[in-house]
């Protein structure tokens, strides 16, 4: 299922979640700049000094070649291993080590992450910073994107795989959205075999089918390998279910759960 928009209208003009689709825009076109055909020598020899294999390859030792736009995901991508060990691998950065954990929040692996990750916090993003305020849903992001990643490492805290993408963070936000809009519809593109199908589906049935599908790919996952960060996604959804109480403006309900409390008394 994949979302379209939704008919809840934003009192404020979204200004934070506008900037970070702009930022994140302008951070996969400087990724384009990169060439993905041209190589550099990488000298990853470090890596096994450090006990940890390059791209999680065994086999890789001593040098490599690696194209310029790997090089940069390497770089400023969050890698378990080098980060939880707390020293800079080759590809170095001349940056502290601690600031991958936000720069891989804004770089994507091809134009279909980017876009799907910029559809959601578009569609989502801007009620949730109307009920927070601007600053408040910056930090708010920013944090739900750190628990994120610390989820994903969690799972393989020694992985030489940089961890990239916004999926994190926005899991946060679909989060909050559930939390203070399960009410609100989303128009929803259905396929269904050779069809299509656009159905207005209220949020707290999409965004929850959304986060089981997260928890079953991700148990599924455990014992394979996945290109995707399974665990990011449920790590920052449940740091959203959590914090949009303390985020959201006061005076503002948390309608899920005010609804829950009613069933229960």
């Amino acid at each position: 299922m994949i979302p379209l928009r939704d008919y809840r209208k934003s009192r404020t003009f979204p200004a934070v979640t506008v900037a970070l689709v702009i930022l994140n825009l302008l951070m996969f076109s400087f990724q384009l700049t990169r060439s993905a055909n041209t190589t550099q020598i990488l000298d990853v020899s470090a890596w096994a000094d450090a006990g940890l294999s390059f791209a999680d390859d065994p086999a890789t030792q001593g040098w490599i070649r690696i194209a310029e736009r790997d090089l940069f995901v390497f770089s400023y991508g969050l890698v378990p291993g080098e980060f939880l060990g707390g020293v800079d691998l080759p590809p170095t950065i001349p940056i502290p080590l601690w600031i991958t954990l936000f720069a891989s929040m804004f770089l994507h692996g091809g134009v279909l992450h980017l876009l799907g990750n910029m559809l959601y916090l578009w569609i989502f993003g801007d009620n949730v910073e109307d009920a927070m305020g601007h600053v408040r849903f910056l930090v708010f992001y920013l944090v739900c994107g750190g628990v994120a990643a610390f989820s994903q490492i969690a799972i393989g805290p020694g992985s030489g795989v940089p961890l990239i993408g916004a999926s994190g963070a926005i899991a946060g936000v679909l989060a909050a959205y559930f939390m203070l809009f399960p009410h609100s519809r989303v128009l929803t593109l259905i396929p269904i075999f050779f069809f299509v199908r656009l159905a207005a589906i209220p949020a707290v049935f999409l965004l929850g089918l959304w986060f089981i599908f997260q928890v079953v790919s991700g148990a599924g996952s455990i014992s394979a390998t996945s290109g995707v960060a399974w665990f990011a996604h449920i790590g920052g959804f449940l740091a959203g279910l959590v914090l949009v109480f303390a985020f959201r403006r006061r005076g503002v309900p948390v309608v899920l759960w005010e609804m829950i409390r009613r069933r229960r008394y």
